[in-house]
């Protein structure tokens, strides 16, 4: 054991405050309270939310709404990523992609990223209830729960299945984008639901078997840290065909013509081939830069930003 493992949970965190209070600019103060919210996932949040909004209203929805529930939507999701931080900052600090985050540095303290976050989770809350309606606010709060409690402190430290279902949190802004325009659900929301819970696996395990070495430091079984390589890309194949699938459902029952179905096939069937690919590659034995498994990372994001595109403009075409 190193030095800085034999630390107790958060004493790396600790020690970094101690030594940095009254020499934290104001500046960089603010970038780390913006930090702790992650705002590079909450892109990928509202991209999710607000296709659907035009789904749902089958056109323009009003756009003080949209901006009501994207505001809400990054303070909620806000909440849910400091409280995440406030709570992993022990491992934070021993693993080299969060070494740098507020509360390990100690440029916020975990006292003011609880207070921030708690704060951020209320007001976020409340925002919904009275600027878009309280369906929307009980699923966003729904949410953050979920993610804090169910993903952060129950699942995972404790199983490999954590991203399989602590991604329900992620699903979410899904609903509260259909549910700010009609205050109600459909099976349309649903399938896009589906959509992202089994888009996270095949999204989040490629960038796991990246860096599975940190995770397996730390003792965060993560898939790729107990599996081998095989079989996590098995695992990746399976997810993604019935995620190509679920996509394609819209359309059979009314709710997307020609232009989403062709989006959907066209970035589907690219997904299965960079899938099977990593499948292919770790069948043969690639290791290393070999495995090119952050290709499927990073054409995830692309994925899911140029389907839910399609679920906006489909709308206009029909």
């Amino acid at each position: 054991m190193t030095a800085v493992e034999s630390r107790p949970p958060g004493a790396l965190g600790a020690s970094n405050t101690i030594s940095s209070r009254g020499q934290r600019p104001f500046g960089a103060r603010v970038k780390a309270f913006v930090a702790l919210t992650k705002p590079r996932i909450i892109e990928l949040l509202l991209i999710t939310t607000v296709p659907v909004m035009f789904l749902a209203e089958q056109g323009v929805p009003d756009l003080w709404l949209v901006l009501a529930t994207c505001i809400g939507g990054y303070l909620s999701a806000g909440g849910a990523n400091a409280l995440n931080m406030y709570i992993d900052r022990d491992i934070d600090a021993l693993m080299a992609r969060t070494s740098q985050r507020p509360l390990v540095t100690g440029m916020v303290t975990p006292r003011e990223g609880l207070v921030f976050g708690l704060t951020l989770a209320v007001v976020s809350t409340v925002w919904f209830g009275v600027l878009v309606n309280w369906l929307s606010a009980w699923l966003s709060l729904g949410a953050l729960l979920f993610y804090v409690v169910v993903y952060t402190m129950l699942l995972k430290r404790r199983t490999s299945q954590n991203i399989v279902w602590g991604g329900i949190a992620g699903c979410m802004p899904v609903l509260i984008g259909w549910s700010a325009v009609t205050n109600s659900m459909s099976w349309a929301a649903v399938i896009l639901f589906l959509v992202i819970f089994f888009w996270t696996p095949p999204h989040y395990w490629p960038l796991s078997m990246k860096v599975k070495d940190d995770y397996a430091r730390v003792g965060v079984p993560m898939l790729p840290v107990i599996a081998s390589n095989r079989v996590v890309a098995r695992q990746i194949v399976l997810y993604s065909w019935v995620m190509v699938a679920v996509s394609l459902m819209l359309t059979p029952l009314g709710y997307t013509g020609w232009f989403y179905t062709s989006v959907a096939l066209v970035t589907g069937g690219w997904w299965l081939w960079e899938a099977h690919g990593l499948q292919n590659r770790a069948k043969g034995g690639a290791t290393g830069a070999k495995l090119k498994e952050m290709r499927l990372f990073h054409w995830s994001i692309t994925y899911v930003s140029l389907l839910f595109v399609a679920v906006a403009v489909d709308p206009f075409l029909r």
